[in-house]
C-alpha cells in the first residue's frame, strides 16, 4: 500500500472568523471534522499538524496519528505563504509521498481522499502531483465587462459552455521530489487536477461560508 502524511496546518488567530479553527461545527470543534476524516484514511498513516495554538494541540494531541509542530516564531503570522509551511513541515518527516488539506474544508469525504489519493499513485509516471478544482459552467466575465468563456451574441446553455476549473484548496498531492523541483511549491511542474462536486468544496473563509457549511453538515447528519 502506497502511504501518505498528511499535513493539515492550523493557526490559532482568523481575521474573518474568529478562532475559526476550534469554533463549535455541528457538535465539535470545526477542525475535527477534516481531522477525523483524513484518520479514516487508510492510506494516511501521519496527520502533521503545525499550529501556533496551545489549545488547537491539546484538542489533537490524542487523536490518533496526529503529530505536533510547533509552529516556528518565523512562520507566525497571516502572510506567511503556505508553501513555506509545508517546506518546514515536510523536513519533520521521513515521508516522500504528502497530502495538504485544511481545517476550513469540513465537507470533504472520505471517498473523495482515497480517490484522489489513488488517481495521484496511478499516474505518477506521467503526473507529479495533482491538486483538487471545482468545475464551472456559468457565464463568466472579467472586470471590465468582457466575457471570459462565452459569446453575449450567441446565447448558449450553460452545459454547453467551456467549463472552467477553480482550485479549491480541498487537496493537494505531491512528494518531496516534486516540491523541492517546483521551487517549493505543492502544485508540481506538472499537475494533474482532480474535480470535487461544490457541496464538498465548500471552504470556509467568510461567516457566510460558516453558516452555509454547518447547516449543510447537519442535513447530512441527519441523513445518516
Amino acid at each position: 500500500m502506497n502511504e501518505i502524511t498528511a499535513i493539515l496546518p492550523m493557526k490559532g488567530n482568523s481575521e474573518r472568523v474568529p478562532n475559526k479553527n476550534i469554533r463549535d461545527f455541528a457538535g465539535v470543534p470545526l477542525f475535527f471534522h477534516i481531522l477525523d476524516t483524513l484518520i479514516d484514511c487508510k492510506q494516511i498513516t501521519t496527520i502533521l499538524i503545525n499550529t501556533d495554538s496551545e489549545k488547537i494541540a491539546d484538542l489533537a494531541k490524542n487523536k490518533e496519528k496526529v503529530k505536533i509542530i510547533e509552529r516556528p516564531n518565523h512562520l507566525c503570522g497571516d502572510t506567511v505563504p503556505m508553501n513555506d509551511i509545508i517546506a518546514y513541515d515536510i523536513t519533520h518527516s521521513n515521508s516522500e509521498h504528502f497530502l495538504q488539506t485544511h481545517s476550513t474544508n469540513p465537507l470533504l469525504t472520505k471517498n473523495s481522499i482515497e480517490q484522489s489519493i489513488h488517481k495521484y499513485f496511478k499516474k505518477l509516471n506521467e503526473f507529479d502531483s495533482l491538486f483538487s478544482v471545482t468545475k464551472w459552467q456559468t457565464r463568466f466575465y472579467w472586470e471590465n465587462g468582457n466575457p471570459v468563456n462565452h459569446n453575449p451574441n450567441e446565447l448558449l446553455r450553460t452545459q454547453d459552455l467551456p467549463a472552467l476549473y477553480e482550485e479549491n484548496s480541498c487537496i493537494y498531492l505531491f512528494s518531496k521530489e516534486s516540491f523541492k523541483a517546483a521551487n517549493n511549491k505543492r502544485i508540481g511542474n506538472k499537475a494533474q487536477i482532480f474535480t470535487l462536486g461544490q457541496l464538498e468544496s465548500v471552504d470556509i473563509d467568510e461567516e457566510e461560508d460558516f453558516i452555509l457549511a454547518e447547516l449543510l453538515a447537519i442535513q447530512k447528519k441527519n441523513k445518516r
